[in-house]
């Protein structure tokens, strides 16, 4: 079992990843599936180096495995290894199921690969661990991870808006009144605020209207009502492809957009849900 565990498994993990680097390397890959392109996304390098690394890793799972059946020494080398290669494998892949809509199969074969070696290495020392892989991934959900996908990918109207913020609440009442469909994008949502905060926009409501290859960004109720009205504001519209100063952001949120920024506790907070708006 040992010559199995040790050296036959980590052999054929060390060949699985070596074709797959060597298909990466001519523009193939073993899997074409979503998930393993949007993998890459989420790195700050070049998908290939992570090959390269989980070569070195498994090679010195290799090399110690095969040590350790001569010399008992090598035996914790080959175990810290091969648990440290599984911590690392449990983020990467923890993160990819939270922040991807799919995961990657090749880093699912990677990740399975390990975990078989370590538990048919010393099953006793493995379920020891599986407290602490789970530990990983509960506490990577925890997080409130950007999901990487597109929020707006179509002609129409996105509306950032909260269900307890007053301002918001004035948007969605003219539009229901005007019959002027929208798409909501719930501001709870990690991904919406980390759009919002990607902009520099730290208030709500934020209506994206898209149009051809042109998107227009308005936030703060004024200008986004007036839009629809076509008359002119007391205020500057505040409406741009991008925000362009910090004062033009968060002037007088309370003239029209409740603050996205959990640390302004004044100047336009909105957490106290008010009575709805009521057509007439």
């Amino acid at each position: 079992m040992k010559l199995i565990s040790r050296v036959f498994l980590p052999l054929l993990l060390l060949l699985y990843i070596g074709y797959e680097t060597w298909l990466k390397l001519h523009h193939e890959s073993l899997c074409s599936a979503t998930g393993c392109k949007l993998a890459g996304e989420l790195l700050r390098f070049p998908s290939i180096y992570l090959n390269y690394l989980g070569m070195a890793a498994v090679g010195a799972i290799l090399l110690f495995g095969l040590l350790s059946l001569f010399k008992p020494a090598f035996e914790k080398l080959y175990f810290i290894t091969l648990y440290a290669a599984i911590a690392f494998e449990s983020i990467m892949i923890g993160y990819q199921i939270l922040a991807n809509p799919e995961p990657c199969l090749f880093c699912l074969g990677v990740y399975g690969g390990l975990l078989l070696i370590a538990l048919l290495s010393r099953p006793r020392w493995f379920l020891y661990a599986l407290p602490a892989i789970f530990a990983i991934f509960f506490a990577l959900s925890d997080l409130a991870i950007p999901r990487n996908e597109a929020l707006i990918t179509r002609n129409g109207l996105y509306l950032i808006a909260s269900d307890h913020c007053p301002h918001c609440r004035k948007v969605k009442a003219y539009f229901a009144k005007k019959g002027i469909r929208y798409t909501k994008l719930d501001v709870n949502d990690p991904s919406v605020r980390h759009l919002a905060k990607a902009l520099g926009i730290d208030e709500i409501p934020i209506l994206f209207k898209r149009q051809g290859g042109k998107t227009t960004i308005l936030y703060g109720d004024k200008p986004i009502i007036a839009s629809f009205e076509q008359a002119p504001v007391s205020e500057s519209p505040k409406s741009a492809p991008l925000p362009v100063t910090n004062t033009d952001l968060y002037s007088n949120p309370d003239e029209g957009g409740c603050t996205l920024n959990p640390l302004e506790s004044d100047g336009g907070g909105c957490e106290a849900p008010e009575p709805e708006v009521k057509l007439r």
